[in-house]
Parts: C-alpha cells; sequence; structure tokens
C-alpha cells in the first residue's frame, strides 16, 4: 500500500527519538501531524490518497540547535512506498531515502 513513514534517531543519547511532532504538508497544506511512537517510528504520514507532486516533512525536534528541520521531497510514484528517516544529534543532522 502507498504510503510515507518516517523513523528519527537520537545519536546523542543513542536511542529512539520518541514523541516528536512530524507534520507532512502537500504545498502550503498541512496534511497530516502525528507524534513518533516508542520506537521513534510513525509508519503512515498519509491520511487519504497519495498523489503525485512535492511534499514536504517538518521534524519539530528537541535539540539544543536545531528547532526545526525540514526536508521537501518529489513523488513520482504513487504505487511505492517513501520512508525518510531522519538521524539527528545535537548539532547534526541528516536523512536519507529509506526502504
Amino acid at each position: 500500500m502507498p504510503s510515507i513513514s518516517t523513523h528519527i534517531l537520537d545519536t546523542d543519547r543513542g536511542l529512539p527519538a520518541r514523541g516528536v511532532r512530524v507534520e507532512l504538508y502537500r504545498g502550503e497544506r498541512l496534511l497530516s501531524a502525528q507524534q513518533t511512537n516508542d520506537d521513534g517510528r510513525i509508519a503512515d504520514l498519509v491520511q487519504g490518497t497519495l498523489e503525485t507532486g512535492s511534499y514536504r516533512l517538518v521534524f519539530l525536534v528537541p535539540s539544543p540547535f536545531f528547532s526545526k528541520l525540514e526536508v521537501t521531497f518529489t513523488i513520482n510514484d504513487t504505487s511505492r512506498h517513501y520512508h525518510i528517516p531522519l538521524i539527528v544529534a545535537p548539532y547534526a543532522c541528516t536523512t536519507y531515502r529509506g526502504s
């Protein structure tokens, strides 16, 4: 089933980042706002039909330096699953296209 998921790891603590608010936007329209579970995951941010186009994930991370991290990505194939993980530390972060 097509979906967008995420997973946040806190490398400072060596643990999943639980309770982090993540928002999914298409353009300026907020599609979903959820919090990561105890394993730092949100299994499906899409509430409704996945459409082609540009999307933006906003991570409201608790960090001494970052307060909000945004990742913009494009969906061309709505039959696929899109997993966008975030690895965050107090002064560094990275993301990638997961599986």
